[in-house]
């Protein structure tokens, strides 16, 4: 396992994102095709295959940690902070992975930050 670090610039409230990454509705837009919450477990689907995480780390408008329940070393984190220069919001995607899988973890992520800029209206690159 390996943890790999990413970050994408969004030209978008703080708070506007943190609701698409810390609530069901905001998740269903963009990160699966189904998800559910209850108290603090999430079940996400996709392709009919499901899986689950715990938040086990929520900060409000900042910051918010899944730990994957298939497996105890993997978690994805989101951290969003905003340039004091530019006012860009940044959201930095930090997550646990198998050694061998960063070049594919890596697109996939960049092809759903696209979904998510989408989504916001925002222009994507």
């Amino acid at each position: 396992m390996k943890k790999i670090s990413l970050e994408y610039i969004f030209r978008t409230s703080p708070k506007l994102l943190y609701q698409r990454i810390s609530t069901a509705s905001g998740l269903n837009e963009w990160f699966a095709d189904n998800v559910e919450i209850n108290k603090n477990k999430l079940t996400f689907t996709w392709n009919n295959n499901t899986q689950e995480a715990i938040i086990t780390k929520d900060k409000h408008k900042l910051y918010v940690k899944l730990d994957w329940i298939d497996d105890e070393e993997r978690y994805t984190e989101f951290l969003i902070e905003q340039n004091k220069i530019t006012k860009d919001t940044v959201l930095s995607i930090t997550e646990m992975i198998d050694d061998d899988d960063e070049d594919f973890i890596t697109k996939l992520w960049d092809t759903t930050i696209k979904k998510l800029k989408q989504r916001l209206g925002l222009r994507v690159n």
